[in-house]
């Protein structure tokens, strides 16, 4: 009931991901985080790292962990996660959509950073973050360094407060590795050259 009301695009649990094409991520770190005690806490989880390497794959799977744990969770991309709190705060309900996300133990917001927000949309993303601080565990994936935040909120000031907030309580991962599509396309023309000879 928990995983089918988190909204999770696809099942992709932990036990799916292949950890050696990813060894820049400690398995220790990712043991600790699948036994949930971060959302406990109200900690966060901000998976960082370029396109392709499996950030969503792992933020479902510690999704669906934190999920049979018992843990209400609640799963969108940083877009969809706009849309809901611009379409309140058109309707005068921004304060009440914030407390109908608080009661959600842990929120996963996907792909930070490949869309750039207006500065509107930038101040609505900092209220979901303001108000889930140190009351509700946040896990976001992004391509982007921490560097770079002040490009997609169109403000530095914004972004800094954002990040120091996020960071305050949480588990920083940083990514490194080859794209597993890329990687993948690789494999596949590799085999089919080595089948045509």
């Amino acid at each position: 009931m928990r995983i089918r009301t988190a909204h999770f695009p696809a099942p992709k649990t932990l036990e799916d991901f292949n950890l050696d094409h990813l060894p820049s991520l400690r398995r220790d770190l990712l043991a600790h985080l699948a036994m949930s005690t971060f959302v406990a806490k109200a900690e966060n989880v901000i998976l960082l790292g370029p396109p392709g390497i499996g950030k969503t794959h792992l933020a479902i799977g510690l999704g669906i962990k934190a999920a049979n744990a018992g843990y209400s969770v609640l799963f969108d991309t940083a877009n969809n996660w706009i849309a809901r709190l611009a379409a309140a705060h058109h309707a005068g309900q921004l304060e009440a959509e914030l407390k109908k996300i608080r009661r959600y133990k842990l929120i996963i917001v996907d792909e930070v950073g490949y869309i750039p927000f207006d500065q509107d949309a930038a101040n609505l993303f900092f209220q979901l973050v303001a108000s889930r601080y140190e009351q509700g565990s946040i896990m976001v994936t992004s391509n982007l360094p921490f560097g770079r935040w002040g490009e997609t909120f169109s403000d530095d000031v914004v972004a800094a407060t954002m990040i120091d907030r996020l960071v305050h309580h949480a588990e920083v991962l940083t990514l490194t590795g080859d794209s597993f599509r890329t990687r993948q396309r690789r494999e596949l023309l590799s085999k089919k050259n080595s089948d045509d000879r």
